[in-house]
């Protein structure tokens, strides 16, 4: 579970991770009151996405008119797909430097390790290797002061500056044992005079052990799409294009986006209907995709513990229901393929046996090059 950057703040301040004073708000003119209080300030968008600068969700203003103003530029917008509902206006820093520092769990390590480097910020993802401090964390030892020290080192922090970063990584590694992280990353982790501010927070917790934070708010991470699908079961991810996929399997999924990436088209959304959905369940997912208003939908079927017949019940089902005005392109491959293939002739739609065909069908169709 991700959460929201002013959330991960509040965790800092709990675990004395210096942070800078601000508020989140969700009506515009509340960022005047907040700007009044904290001199400049800077106003960031609340969405669970990086790249937040790049795409104009971060801005500046130098008194309570120009907050408001620059709130009324956020809220509401959409940002990488998401809608802004909250922005948080916090005091503007006068900063000398940022660098990068981030705890992270290593699966092939089987513990976490420490991530830090002297150039933080945008882009942090191009720094190059050589720049890049990587130490993996004991669990059994921990964070000591000798790990501290080495680290500050290599960060060329001493003195002051030294001192206060050792402390702070004594504190973020104990936020992220006792809160059951994933990551805690501070992206710039800025130096402000004589002190050491965490300027972001991304926080993310490990999903199984949610139960054992019940002080954690719970952060709902999927769309209204991807929330209809775990309610009916399904394994739904809303992508950027506008050609709507369901298939029966991961890989068969998986597959399915690239066939149609291959062929020039954009995938709305990854969609397993699973190995053995039912006619209700597969009407469901068809409704689903239809919800999202794609320009045309590729229907994947290699049918083992699936029925092609089962598919095609529930594509007419649906059909005879609702009128789909959106081309489908169904392919049907498998368990009863015959019987699948017939109910469709009948009402003269035609079914596709190879995958590439019919992925080039629906391209087309998106594209509008088939009448």
């Amino acid at each position: 579970m991700k959460l929201f950057e002013y959330m991960g703040k509040d965790l800092f301040r709990r675990y004395g991770i210096p942070t800078p004073k601000g508020k989140v708000i969700q009506e515009a003119l509340q960022a005047g009151p907040v700007a009044e209080e904290l001199g400049e300030v800077v106003i960031k968008t609340q969405i669970l996405s990086g790249k937040r600068g790049k795409a104009g969700g971060i801005k500046f203003a130098g008194n309570p008119a120009e907050a408001v103003e620059a709130a009324q530029a956020i809220l509401g917008q959409e940002f990488n797909g998401l809608v802004a509902t909250e922005v948080l206006v916090e005091e503007k820093l006068q900063i000398e430097h940022e660098l990068y520092l981030a705890i992270v769990m290593e699966g092939s390590l089987r513990g976490p390790i420490l991530l830090a480097s002297q150039y933080g910020g945008m882009d942090i993802e191009e720094v190059p290797e050589e720049h890049m401090v990587k130490m993996p964390i004991d669990l059994h030892v921990g964070i000591q002061p000798y790990f501290c020290k080495e680290v500050a080192r290599r960060l060329n922090l001493t003195g002051e500056l030294g001192r206060q970063f050792s402390e702070m990584l004594v504190k973020l590694y104990r936020l992220f044992r006792e809160k059951d992280c994933e990551l805690v990353e501070i992206n710039p982790l800025v130096i402000s005079g004589d002190r050491l501010i965490a300027a972001d927070a991304k926080v993310t917790i490990d999903d199984e052990a949610l139960y054992r934070q019940p002080d954690l708010p719970r952060v709902e991470e999927r769309n209204e799409a991807e929330q209809k699908a775990h309610a009916i079961g399904l394994s739904f991810v809303q992508l950027d294009g506008d050609i709507a996929i369901m298939a029966n399997g991961a890989g068969i999924t998986m597959a399915t986006l690239d066939v149609i990436n291959h062929y020039g088209g954009a995938p709305a959304n990854f969609l397993d209907a699973g190995g053995g959905a039912n006619v209700e369940q597969t009407a469901q997912a068809l409704e689903l995709l239809l919800s999202t208003n794609p320009k045309a939908i590729f229907i994947n079927i290699f049918g083992g513990i699936t029925r092609c017949d089962d598919v095609a019940k529930a594509f007419l089902q649906v059909n005879s229901e609702k009128k789909i005005d959106v081309p489908v392109v169904i392919r049907l491959v498998g368990t009863n393929q015959e019987l699948g293939v017939k109910l469709l002739q009948e009402q003269g739609i035609v079914a596709y046996e190879q995958m590439q065909e019919a992925a080039m069908k629906t391209v087309a169709l998106a594209k509008g090059m088939v009448g």
